[in-house]
This record gives C-alpha cells, sequence and structure tokens, in this order.
C-alpha cells in the first residue's frame, strides 16, 4: 500500500498533483517566456527558478539550462537516473517538514505560479508521433462492424501491436478548438465520392507515452530495457473522422481522417510516479514471441472518463468509463516492436495506445462503438441525442491512479469542435 506524503502546499484529497505525482509540463506566465514547472496542488513550482540557485549540479545536466526552456527535450534526453535525482529535489524541498522554501516567501513569490495565471504549452517538441491500435475490445467491436464477430480481429492482431506513422504537426495542446476536417467521403447508395466536412466526428480516450533518450538508427530497443527510454505518460484525444476514413483507409490506413488535429493534456506523469500502480500484464494467447516478452512486464491502473457537454448543457456528462488496464500490449511491447527492425526513436517522439476501451458498453472508448456506428444514438441527459459529435460539442478526457488517501492524475485534454473552413473565412 502507498503512504501518503504530505506537502506544505495545500492539495485537496481529490487533487490530481499530490507530492507524490508531480507531473513535469511547459508554462508560460502572464510576463515572460515559457518554461519547465511541476504541478503541486493548484500551483505549479517554477523549475528554472531552482535550476538557477544551482539545485540541479548534476553531473548529466553539465551546466546547462535544462529547465529555463520551452521544451523538456533536453530533460527527456538525460535518462532515468537525472529524472529520478531532479524528482527527489524536488519532492524533497515541497515536503512539509523542509522549511528551506516553506519559510522562505521571498523565494517562494517567485518560484510558484497559480495554475489558472498561466497557459500551458505542448510539453515536448514532438519530432514523430505513432499510433497504435492496441485494445482488444476496441479492435475486436470496431472488426465486428465491419466484417462480423467470427472474423473480428485480423489475423496479425494478437502476434504484434498494430499501429501508424501519424502527423506530429497537428498535435496541441488541451485547450484548442478542433476544426471539423473535410475530405473525401462515399455514402454508402452513393457511385462515387463525394468532397465535404465529415457527418461523422468521432473522438478517440488513449493515453500517449514520451520518449526519453532515443536509440541510434539500426539498433532496436531490447523489451526488458524499453523502461529506461519511457519518461512519463499524457492523455491524448486522437479525434478522428469516421466517414472520410471509411472510404480511404485500403490499403495503406489512415490519412486525412486522423492527420488534422490530435490533442494531448499538458502534464506528462512519470513512470516514477505510476510505479505503485503496476498491475501483472493480462494473459496473452498466443505467447508473443521472444523479443516482445519480458518477465517483469506491466500494465497500470489508471481510470479515465470522457465527458461530453454539449451548448444545451450545464455540466459535462460522462459518456465513457474504461481503464488503461483493459489495453493488450503493454508500452514496453510497442516500444520493443516499434525498434526491432531498426527505426530510431528520439527524445520527445510520442508514441499513443489507441482507443482504450472495455468490455461494457459504457467502457467504449469513442462514439463509433458507443453508438454502433450511428445506430444506437447516445440519449444526453437534457433528452437530447448524439450519433457523432456536432459543432459546439465539447469533449474532456481525464484520467487518475486511485491510492489509499491520494490520486495521481493527469489533469485533463479537452476541445471544442468548430465548423468546417469555408473559402474567405480567416484559419
Amino acid at each position: 500500500m502507498a503512504t501518503t506524503l504530505r506537502s506544505f502546499i495545500d492539495v485537496a484529497p481529490e487533487s490530481h498533483f499530490p507530492l507524490e505525482n508531480l507531473p513535469f509540463g511547459v508554462f508560460k506566465p502572464a510576463h515572460g517566456a515559457p518554461r519547465v514547472g511541476v504541478a503541486i496542488g493548484e500551483s505549479i513550482l517554477d523549475l528554472s527558478v531552482l535550476e538557477e540557485q544551482g539545485r540541479f549540479r548534476f553531473p548529466e545536466f553539465q551546466d546547462r539550462k535544462i529547465f529555463a526552456t520551452s521544451a523538456l527535450n533536453e530533460f527527456l534526453s538525460l535518462g532515468r537516473p537525472a529524472w529520478r535525482r531532479a524528482r527527489t529535489v524536488i519532492q524533497d524541498l515541497l515536503a512539509a517538514e523542509n522549511g528551506e522554501l516553506r519559510d522562505n516567501a521571498t523565494m517562494r513569490a517567485h518560484a510558484f505560479h497559480a495554475q489558472h495565471d498561466v497557459t500551458m504549452q505542448l510539453p515536448a517538441r514532438i519530432g514523430d508521433y505513432t499510433d497504435f491500435y492496441s485494445s482488444f475490445h476496441h479492435a475486436h467491436n470496431v472488426g465486428t462492424m465491419l466484417r462480423g464477430p467470427e472474423n473480428a480481429l485480423m489475423p496479425n492482431w494478437k502476434w504484434l501491436p498494430v499501429g501508424y506513422h501519424g502527423r506530429s504537426s497537428s498535435i496541441v495542446v488541451s485547450g484548442n478548438d478542433v476544426r471539423r476536417p473535410q475530405g473525401q467521403i462515399k455514402p454508402p447508395d452513393a457511385e462515387v465520392p463525394i468532397f465535404g466536412a465529415t457527418r461523422s466526428f468521432d473522438y478517440e480516450l488513449e493515453v500517449a507515452f514520451l520518449m526519453g533518450p532515443g536509440n541510434a538508427l539500426g539498433e532496436p530497443v531490447t523489451i526488458d530495457r524499453a523502461e529506461e527510454h519511457i519518461f512519463g505518460m499524457v492523455l491524448m484525444n486522437d479525434w478522428s473522422a469516421r466517414d472520410v476514413q471509411a472510404w480511404e483507409y485500403q490499403p495503406l490506413g489512415p490519412f486525412l481522417a486522423k492527420n488534422f488535429c490530435t490533442s494531448i493534456s499538458p502534464w506528462v506523469v512519470t513512470l516514477e510516479a505510476l510505479e505503485p500502480f503496476r498491475r501483472p500484464l493480462p494473459p496473452q494467447d498466443p505467447e508473443p514471441l521472444p523479443y516482445m516478452r519480458a518477465p517483469n512486464d506491466c500494465t497500470y491502473d489508471i481510470h479515465l472518463e470522457a465527458q461530453l457537454q454539449i451548448s444545451s448543457m450545464d455540466a459535462p456528462h460522462v459518456i465513457t468509463r474504461t481503464n488503461f488496464q483493459h489495453l493488450y500490449w503493454s508500452v514496453a511491447q510497442q516500444l520493443a516492436h516499434h525498434t526491432v527492425g531498426g527505426c530510431n526513436l528520439r527524445p520527445g517522439d510520442l508514441l499513443a495506445s489507441g482507443t482504450i476501451s472495455g468490455p461494457t458498453d459504457d467502457s467504449r472508448g469513442c462514439m463509433l462503438e458507443l453508438t454502433w456506428r450511428g445506430a444506437n444514438p447516445l440519449r444526453l441527459p437534457n433528452g437530447e441525442t448524439r450519433k457523432w459529435l456536432e459543432d459546439g460539442d465539447t469533449l474532456a478526457i481525464t484520467g487518475w491512479a486511485q491510492a489509499d488517501g491520494f490520486r495521481v492524475g493527469f489533469g485533463e485534454v479537452t476541445g471544442r469542435v468548430q465548423p468546417a473552413f469555408t473559402p474567405g473565412q480567416t484559419p
């Protein structure tokens, strides 16, 4: 059982950001340049201030300005020993019994910011982005819709983590609106495709991880060392245009249906913070090939929710409740498979889980599954229904790991759907 820690910063029991968490992110204060901080309660500790005072004089830092920057990439490149040292310094300074920061009003005024007073940025410069398809229940549901339950999974699905390379330039941080995309659509009763805005706009509840140190071209990351390369995790919404996807995905997979926008949460929860929530990986049958086997491989007990709010509602309504443990393939297996052919990954690369769905109707992680391709509209508390997301709808994803007395949370990733672009409109 995890032991509850106590900080001199006031942290509510339901807060996502207790002393046990300390997620890293990049924020921009009202006056000044972006810099790196950690979340504690409703506050942010500015790590560039601690860095200026010499709190991180580790050999790995080599007198570089690691935290007075607009991205986490340099810190990510240092590796787990440096991450742990920095976390220990921060956790010690924030502890209730340590008066060094607690009793220094001048330093506190300089080092702390209220979260509501800053603008959160993307946590890293994301060079490359890969999205997997690692949830059995999601893959089985989608396959059932397309091919029937007897042929729901393709023959390769239980042998390897299926994935595709996404578009990193259109990844945005939580709070950005998303414009309804356009593309070719072939209605079922039409002989030829039409061009227009998607009529089947969807969300996908996902979790993604940020790479730390990369690997050299041609040198795979072995599964027993995969966690040395993973810094931490974020929430992700892989917005999707299902009707565009249905027409374009054969034979090479997603393209315009996915490349227009992907939203991620601003705070990166480290693997150290998630350590108390490690759980055994569910049984895999058939047994994976040797390069994807590790005796200490694991998953994490992370509760996940999607909430929908439409313009006529006063509050959001939970439409999905699921858990990270429903993933069939682990993050270590995803990384090992991604690099086994020699692909080189770099600090800040983002690897995502794919939609995370569970075995129950309310644990389905997207509108495609919740409404079964629109056949069973979702009924909202005010009596309105949704087959797909409509303009003006706001979709939020949140998640946390619950312990006795505290939770390690991710905050949320939100986005509001805007109408499709029209000629003459300012982008």
